[in-house]
């Protein structure tokens, strides 16, 4: 067994796991030391927290098989892959707001491989939030473990493993939790699920990880390069003459000093990213499963009204995404509703949902996800008439009109947080950059092997405040589990939120579901080389 694969099974970190500890603490009680007790996964207060879930009394029992799979990703594209049940993305889970999930995980990876399910955007019950070894054991191959909770909070999520680069592999599907309630009015629903593809085409996420792990200090960078890909003294590189490759598979190219360049994406940029846009060279971009050159198609009729709900399973691209002749009315994010707001493309990021209405016109219309500084996208078309199918590389006006990000948004009255002075704050300084590829959280690795070290501290009823202080020169999409915060005063209820370069974000959220909580990248591999850190509530 590689290093890579090794660290995997022995940490059990993520597609966006690994190591990042926590930040300092505002407040003179500062983190906890070996003294401070926690409230452990399968304590009591996590059941109480649990019994006060409104629940349905309907149970839901999928079986979910992660095993090897060939997978058909269109135009005769094929890809050796992990995945549930044999496609990617997985089937859809529905259910309705205080449903009960007994899903059995059965591993039947390859080569021992261990793996969890973390139901990302859910604030469920802590032990079956699926993170070894923080909340659970990871599952080994060959046995079986059966998530059980109540899904009590309606929105748009999705699942995925919390295993090394898992994430970045085929094993993921969207969850959907219903409103029998719903105040929205439309006729029909999409499910958009995007996702960046390397695995089974160019190498594995684990081959990547080993490339971008090496770092870039080994190369005359100018003197430069303190956080993001900074292009000094590359000119002699040969890059394969692509920027990010929209279709072919990206060839390896060599710095002259005898480091590869197979993975390594060079030279991304995207202003609304603030700079560097992504690490890897993905060879293709999908959507619900697809290559742009034989994409998914949504058949509707003109004039109805449908809800999209947009997935970001990627695992280290952000996507611009418009629909071509179509303005779009953004309803959610990550599940909670927002105050309506119309515009021609949205920015999402790396875990980041989005919901949007859009009303149908006549013809055939290209659904467009930008690869964000890549010069590449996935496609999916709406016919809802006669008319001859755009081209793969189709770019519409749309994805160069109004772009809105979640900084423009509000959260609706019912879910605003009440005005509440933080009983605690956590500065999160995020560090790191590609000379030694070392992402972290306040310069420090956090071990996995040892997950309650020195965790950000909060106690239940408290209404706490991160400040998200980004040192680096490249953006981070900064995921809590458990629960939703808001950002700033009266911004939308996010669980994953993008945190520009240089820039600070302040985020609030009630402390009510007890338990330990992983906070951390959603890039994939920034994740697993360090940038996490452990919220936990002091028992």
């Amino acid at each position: 067994m590689n290093s890579v694969n090794r660290r995997s099974v022995l940490l059990a970190g993520l597609g966006a796991a690994g190591a990042g500890a926590l930040a300092a603490c505002s407040g003179s009680s500062g983190d906890a030391d070996r003294t401070t007790a926690l409230v452990k996964p399968s304590d009591p207060a996590v059941t109480a927290a649990e019994k006060k879930r409104t629940s349905t009394g309907k149970v839901h029992k999928p079986t979910l098989t992660a095993a090897p799979a060939m997978l058909e990703l269109g135009g005769g594209v094929m890809a050796k892959s992990w995945a549930f049940d044999g496609r990617a993305p997985g089937k859809e889970l529905r259910v309705s707001a205080g449903d009960t999930v007994a899903a059995e995980l059965s591993n039947q990876l390859p080569d021992k491989t261990a793996t969890s399910i973390h139901w990302h955007g859910l604030a469920l019950r802590n032990d079956m939030d699926g993170v070894p070894p923080a909340t659970q054991t990871a599952v080994r191959a060959g046995s079986t473990f059966t998530y059980r909770f109540i899904a009590d909070t309606p929105g748009t999520y999705f699942f995925h493993p919390h295993v090394g680069v898992q994430l970045d592999r085929g094993l993921y599907a969207p969850l959907i939790v219903e409103d029998p309630k719903e105040p929205l009015s439309y006729d029909d629903e999409w499910v958009v699920v995007l996702d960046d593809w390397v695995d089974g085409v160019t190498g594995t996420p684990d081959e990547v990880f080993a490339e971008l792990r090496r770092g870039m200090g080994g190369m005359d960078m100018g003197g430069h390069d303190t956080g993001g890909h900074d292009m000094s003294g590359m000119s002699g590189m040969n890059m394969s003459g692509d920027k990010g490759g929209a279709s072919a598979a990206p060839s390896s190219s060599d710095s002259g000093d005898g480091m590869s360049m197979k993975f390594m994406l060079m030279g991304a940029d995207s202003d609304l990213l603030g700079g560097d846009a992504g690490d890897v060279k993905y060879p293709y971009h999908l959507i619900n499963g697809r290559v742009p050159a034989d994409p998914d198609v949504y058949t509707g009729k003109p004039g109805r009204r449908v809800r999209l709900r947009i997935i970001n399973a990627g695992g280290d691209t952000a996507y611009r995404v418009a629909l071509g002749g179509h303005r779009m009315t953004i309803t959610h994010t990550d599940g909670f509703p927002v105050e309506h707001q119309r515009t021609d493309a949205l920015l999402i990021g790396m875990g980041e949902r989005y919901d949007v209405l859009v009303t149908l016109a006549d013809g055939v219309f290209p659904l467009v996800a930008l690869a964000e500084g890549k010069n590449a996208t996935g496609l999916a078309l709406v016919r809802t008439g006669s008319g001859r199918a755009p081209k793969a590389t189709v770019r519409p006006r749309e994805l160069d009109g109004a772009v809105v990000t979640a900084s423009k948004l509000r959260a609706a009255d019912d879910v605003r947080l009440s005005p509440r002075k933080a009983d605690r704050v956590h500065r999160v300084d995020l560090t790191g950059g590609m000379t030694k590829y070392n992402w972290a959280i306040d310069g420090k690795a956090f071990d996995m092997s040892d997950p309650t070290a020195a965790p950000l501290m909060v106690e239940e009823g408290q209404r706490v405040r991160l400040d998200f202080v980004n040192r680096t020169d490249m953006w981070h999409p900064m995921h809590l589990h458990g629960h939703t915060y808001q950002l700033g005063g009266s911004g939308p209820r996010k669980d994953t939120a993008i945190v520009l370069p240089k820039k600070k974000l302040s985020v609030v959220f009630d402390a009510d579901n007890p338990g330990q909580w992983m906070l951390h990248c959603h890039n994939a591999y920034h994740g697993e080389a360090g940038m996490m850190a452990l919220v936990a509530y002091r028992a």
